[in-house]
């Protein structure tokens, strides 16, 4: 894989099912709001799946935004190391499922897993169609930005004067 390893925020979701989309609408905005600095990439995982491999694999270290499906109030956000999610993702349905943490699976398996964070929030509706967040969920973009901006100061990431008006 490449030597020069960067730092990937992936927001992945399904942006068919509404509150599940999440992830992908949040980075959609921050990168509009932000100028990253080299070495730093924000990217729409969607729902790729395995497609998302090489990605991961040419991390240093991956921040990843999605929901959670907790029974906490909408809203509420969660900071999980890679370790600790695995304790909160349900058993497999199929074996033709794919679950993002299977991708890490993956990427571990060939030695190439980067150092992970999860940024997870409690959707309010993510089992009915639609392509717009509840106005709940884009409220909570901006706690969100503030996390991830503190994962940002801790991996000395600077983004002094990268904010766009938007």
């Amino acid at each position: 894989m490449a030597e020069n390893k960067s730092i990937t925020v992936l927001g992945i979701g399904n942006i068919l099912l509404k509150d599940e989309g999440f992830g992908v609408h949040f980075v959609r905005w921050f990168a509009g709001r932000h100028i990253l600095p080299a070495g730093v990439r924000v990217v729409d995982g969607g729902t790729l799946g395995y497609a998302l491999l090489d990605l991961i694999c040419r991390s240093r270290f991956l921040i990843v935004i999605d929901v959670i499906k907790a029974r906490d109030n909408p809203g509420t956000i969660y900071r999980f190391t890679r370790e600790e999610m695995e304790t909160h993702m349900p058993p497999p349905t199929s074996a033709h499922e794919v679950t993002f943490m299977d991708v890490l699976y993956k990427a571990e398996l060939i030695d190439e897993v980067p150092e992970t964070v999860f940024l997870c929030i409690v959707p309010a509706h993510f089992d009915e169609m639609g392509l717009e967040l509840t106005g709940a969920m884009k409220e909570r973009f901006p706690e969100m930005e503030k996390l991830l901006l503190a994962e940002f100061a801790k991996l000395n990431i600077k983004m002094n004067g990268s904010s766009r008006d938007a």
